[in-house]
């Protein structure tokens, strides 16, 4: 069975798509952008909070795997596109239209960004047990 965490990054990767595609329509389209990076922000540490990180990181020796580390970098990539398409979009809610091209290529580096952090951490994530009957 998936993790919650995996279906709600995946819901919030679907409406991140679908605000992209509807970026004419500004009022929906910076709130929720805005709220999912904010999302975002706050996720380690809901991770933190809820997950037995010692136990994972250096009792069972993920601290030194590949994909561990992979999926960090992500997240630290993820979080300067982030800081760089904030500064596009307030220029580009100031009125400089030449920061369109480069405000739009960063929302696709995002979105490939993200996803990748999606999968690593779907492959990071701890299956939930189903009971059998």
């Amino acid at each position: 069975m998936i993790p919650g965490t995996v279906l709600f990054a995946t819901a919030t990767f679907a409406i991140m798509l679908a605000a992209f595609f509807h970026s004419r329509v500004r009022r929906v389209h910076i709130p929720v952008m805005v709220s999912i990076m904010v999302a975002d922000l706050f996720f380690p540490v809901y991770l933190y909070m809820t997950r037995d990180w010692h136990k994972k990181l250096i009792e069972h020796g993920d601290i030194f795997s590949f994909l561990m580390w992979m999926h960090f970098m992500l997240v630290i990539t993820l979080y300067v596109l982030y800081v760089v398409q904030i500064q596009t979009a307030r220029r580009l809610l100031g009125g400089d239209d030449m920061v369109r091209k480069d405000h739009r290529a960063q929302g696709i580096g995002i979105l490939i960004t993200r996803g990748l952090v999606i999968f690593t951490g779907a492959l990071l994530a701890e299956p939930v047990a189903t009971p059998i009957f």
